[in-house]
């Protein structure tokens, strides 16, 4: 017991320095890919199509979790199962439907190799934790964290998902230039699809109650956060008329 909790701890502080790495170096440069990618550099990296490289590297979350719980089989309790229902249920959704529904552009191929080790790395690592460290009672599902986390995490999934649903119809297939987001959340924030995926991790780390989960939770944040920073500056500087009590990510403060 003692040395998966060693690997547990040692893999967590291992994926908040890293995030904190991804915070550091989206600075001043936003990661190059989708509206960020500069038309030189991709004429010089490897693209793959958006849908096969969604697919490919949400996959390992979705796979890694169930290859542990056949493996093992010890996730007997109503709260784990609940748990882990949650995390793969996500990337289901993330693997099989929004990869197929997606109309992104192509990615290079090294963000998607990077993206493929992170999800296998953060997989493992949630499993792991839930399978076989984290001691759930039988009545988890009725303790207020995990009550007040599920609240939190189903509500940062609906955010992402209509938020996504915008996004992808805010083009005709045959339109290639940006758009204003409207509607939902964006008639808040810039990122909003961001912000739903950060309350979602926050909403499931506090159902877990374990520190993979807060670490994942962070990291995200410390990612994509960012991210809508970037983003919000691109529609500043493309759009005249872009709303200017729109904020970045959190409604009404920044």
């Amino acid at each position: 017991m003692y040395c998966t909790q060693d690997l547990d701890f040692y893999m967590s502080i291992s994926l908040l320095i890293i995030g904190l790495l991804f915070f550091l170096r989206q600075g001043n440069k936003p990661a190059r890919y989708g509206k960020h990618i500069q038309k030189e550099y991709k004429q010089t990296c490897i693209l793959v199509s958006a849908k096969f490289g969604w697919f490919i590297q949400e996959l390992p979350s979705f796979l890694i979790p169930l290859v542990i719980i056949l493996y093992n089989g010890s996730c007997h309790t109503t709260g784990c199962k609940m748990l882990l229902f949650m995390f793969c249920g996500h990337y289901f959704q993330r693997t099989f439907i929004y990869s197929a529904f997606t109309r992104g552009s192509p990615t290079p191929l090294y963000i998607v190799a990077m993206a493929v080790l992170f999800c296998s790395y953060n997989g493992f690592l949630q499993a792991h934790c839930m399978v076989f460290v984290a001691a759930y009672p039988n009545d988890w599902y009725m303790d207020i964290r995990f009550l007040l986390g599920v609240v939190i995490f189903f509500l940062g999934m609906s955010i992402n998902l209509h938020s996504d649903h915008i996004l992808r119809n805010l083009r005709k297939p045959t339109e290639v230039t940006y758009k204003i987001p409207q509607g939902g959340m964006f008639n808040f924030v810039t990122g909003a699809n961001f912000l739903g995926e950060i309350v979602e991790w926050y909403g499931f780390a506090i159902a877990t109650w374990s520190l993979p989960a807060f670490a994942f939770a962070l990291f995200t944040m410390s990612c994509i956060g960012p991210r809508a920073y970037h983003h919000h500056k691109f529609y500043l500087q493309t759009f005249k008329d872009y709303p200017k009590n729109r904020k970045v990510l959190i409604p009404f403060i920044f």
